[in-house]
């Protein structure tokens, strides 16, 4: 994923998880939601973009059309933080 802000070198996040992709369907539905949930709530754009990097990894390692809940978010948050 990049991150284009104006005025500021374009940030790059590696992709999250595996990189044997289940399934796209729906990744880029659940990254700008996601996306817009984080910056509604006050989040910063990388910090956004991060989250949403998060949940685009762990939805494309699902079978179908597939949600990530709160849940597996904060797990996945939490042990990419403890690596």
């Amino acid at each position: 994923m990049a991150l284009f802000e104006p005025g500021r070198p374009t940030q790059h996040l590696p992709i999250y998880g595996s990189d044997e992709v289940a399934d796209v369907t729906g990744a880029g539905d659940t990254v700008i939601a996601t996306m817009a949930m984080a910056l509604s709530i006050g989040a910063s754009p990388p910090e956004a973009a991060l989250l949403a990097n998060y949940a685009g990894g762990l939805v494309v390692m699902k079978r179908g059309t597939a949600t990530v809940t709160a849940d597996e978010l904060q797990q996945a948050v939490v042990t990419d933080l403890e690596v």
